[in-house]
C-alpha cells in the first residue's frame, strides 16, 4: 500500500535527509523543478528515482524507475529523465529501446574475438588436425592475449599487421608467416560460418611479401659451440625436457613425433622408433605412412634414462604417462633454453680467454636441428637420397610411395656416424693429446 507524496525541490542534501517509510508503506517526492520527475522511498529507506510519464502511447501516466540512489547520482537520473522524455516524443518506448541496447551488447560480447577464437579452436580439434595444438597455442598467445575483449567485427587489418611486424622485428621472420597464415585462416572460416558478421577479411589486402619479406628458405644450423652449449645445458635439464631435447637431437626427427611418443612405438631390442601415422608430416603428392626411425646407441641411453609410468604408456608427460606433450608446453621451455645457452657459451668463452660480452646466440627454431644434423651429414659423406630418406624428404622425380624399411640399414648407419660426430663435437678429446703415427 503506498502513502503520501509530497513536492520539493530535490537536491542530495534533501535526498539524505528523506527517512523511511512507515512499515508496508511506500511515498513518493515529486521534483518541483522537474514535473514528472520524482523519488520513492520504501520502509527499508531505498531510494528509487522515478518518472511518471505515459509510456507507449498509454492514455494514463504510469511510473517508471530509472535507478536507485546513490547508485545514480541526481544529475544522472536528471539526464536519464530528459532522455526518456525525448524517446516518447518521438513515440519510442524506453524500455524496448534499452532491450535492444541490451541485446547488442550480449551480441557483442557473444562475438568478441575470444569467442570466435574458441569456436575455431573447436572446429580445427573436431577435424583432428596434426597442427590443430600448435595452432591453438599460436592463436591464444599472439591473438587472443591481445584482443580478448574486442568485437570480432572490429578488428581491423592494421592491428594485424601490427602483431606480424612485431614478430619480424623481433627477428622472428619464420613465425610471423605463420602469424599471417593462421588469423588469415581463422577470418576465412569465420565468414564461412555466417556466425559473425564478417564480410571482408582484413587479411584480403595484406601482401606477406610486403610485411616480412620473401619467404626464403631457412638456412640456419647450430654452429659447434651452440651444439656443445645445447648439450650442456640439455644434460642438467630436468626431464621431460633435457632428455626430450637430447633426442630431439639425436634421431633428427621432428618435435611432435618425439613429443608424443609412447612405449609402445619403441623396441629397444631392435633400437627403432615407429612413428604412426598420425604423427607423421602430411606431405603432398606423397602417400602417407609410418615412419621408421633406427635409434643409435646414444639415442637408446637416453630413452633408458626416461621413467616408465604404471598409469600411462607416453614418454614424456605431466600426467604419469597418460596424455603426452603439447605443443603449447614448448614455448616456454625453448625460451629457457635459449637463455641458458647463452649463458654456457658465455662462459665458455670467459674460459678460452674471449671477450664473453661478445657472444650471442642468434634465433633458431627447433626445426634448425633437423638442418645441422643434415648438414653434418653431408660432411660424413651421407648419399642424398640416405640424408632424405632419414629426415623424411620429399625426393624429386621419386615416387611418394615408400617401403617401411627403405634404407633402413643405411639409415641407422647414417645415424650413428652423426652420432659419433656430435660426441667428438660435444666432449672433444684434450688438447694436449696428439695422436702417434707408428713408426715404419
Amino acid at each position: 500500500m503506498e502513502g503520501g507524496m509530497a513536492k520539493r525541490n530535490l537536491t542530495d542534501r534533501t535526498l539524505k535527509a528523506l527517512k523511511p517509510a512507515p512499515a508496508g508503506k511506500l511515498y513518493d517526492v515529486w521534483d518541483t523543478g522537474f514535473p514528472g520527475f520524482g523519488v520513492r522511498v520504501s520502509d527499508t529507506g531505498r531510494k528509487t528515482f522515478v518518472l511518471a510519464a505515459r509510456f507507449n502511447g498509454s492514455s494514463h501516466p504510469t511510473r517508471r524507475a530509472l535507478g536507485s540512489y546513490p547508485a545514480i547520482s541526481l544529475a544522472d537520473a536528471h539526464e536519464k529523465a530528459r532522455a526518456w522524455l525525448k524517446l516518447i516524443a518521438a513515440g519510442r518506448d524506453p524500455a524496448v529501446i534499452a532491450e535492444q541496447a541490451r541485446q547488442a551488447e550480449l551480441r557483442k560480447q557473444s562475438n568478441t574475438f575470444t569467442a570466435a577464437a574458441e569456436a575455431f579452436i573447436r572446429h580445427i580439434h573436431r577435424q583432428k588436425l596434426r597442427s590443430a595444438g600448435e595452432m591453438e597455442h599460436q592463436l591464444r598467445q599472439e591473438f587472443v592475449a591481445r584482443w580478448p575483449k574486442r568485437p570480432v567485427t572490429e578488428i581491423t587489418s592494421n592491428d594485424i599487421k601490427k602483431v606480424i611486424r612485431e614478430a619480424v622485428e623481433r627477428d622472428a621472420k619464420y613465425a610471423a608467416f605463420k602469424h599471417f597464415a593462421l588469423i588469415r585462416r581463422f577470418f576465412n572460416w569465420a565468414i564461412g560460418t555466417d556466425d559473425y558478421g564478417i564480410e571482408v577479411n582484413p587479411c584480403s589486402r595484406l601482401k606477406p611479401a610486403d610485411l616480412i619479406g620473401e619467404r626464403n628458405s631457412r638456412t640456419r644450423t647450430l654452429s659447434d659451440d651452440e651444439l656443445r652449449a645445447f648439450w650442456r645445458v640439455t644434460g642438467r635439464w630436468d626431464y621431460p625436457y633435457g632428455p626430450l631435447y637430447r633426442l630431439l637431437v639425436l634421431t633428427g626427427v621432428r618435435l611432435n613425433e618425439i613429443a608424443g611418443a609412447s612405449w609402445s612405438e619403441i623396441d629397444l631390442a631392435a633400437r627403432t622408433l615407429k612413428v604412426p601415422l598420425g604423427r607423421v608430416k602430411k606431405v603432398k603428392g606423397q602417400e602417407p605412412h609410418p615412419r621408421l626411425v633406427p635409434l643409435s646407441d646414444a639415442a637408446v641411453e637416453v630413452l633408458e634414462s626416461l621413467p616408465r609410468f604404471k598409469s600411462g604408456d607416453h614418454l614424456f608427460s605431466f600426467s604419469a604417462g597418460r596424455r603426452p606433450l603439447k605443443p603449447n608446453q614448448f614455448s616456454d621451455p625453448k625460451a629457457k633454453l635459449d637463455k641458458k645457452m647463452l649463458h654456457t657459451m658465455q662462459a665458455m668463452a670467459r674460459k678460452r680467454g674471449d671477450d664473453h660480452r661478445r657472444v650471442t646466440l642468434p634465433h633458431w627454431i627447433n626445426h634448425d636441428v633437423r638442418r645441422t644434423m643434415r648438414t653434418h651429414l653431408s660432411a660424413l659423406k651421407v648419399a642424398e637420397e640416405v640424408r632424405e630418406t632419414l629426415l623424411e624428404h620429399v625426393r624429386p622425380g621419386i615416387k611418394g610411395v615408400y617401403d617401411l624399411y627403405e634404407y633402413a640399414d643405411e639409415k641407422r648407419e647414417a645415424l650413428i656416424l652423426w652420432s659419433a660426430r656430435l660426441r667428438s663435437i660435444v666432449d672433444p678429446p684434450p688438447a694436449n693429446v696428439v695422436e702417434m703415427k707408428a713408426r715404419a
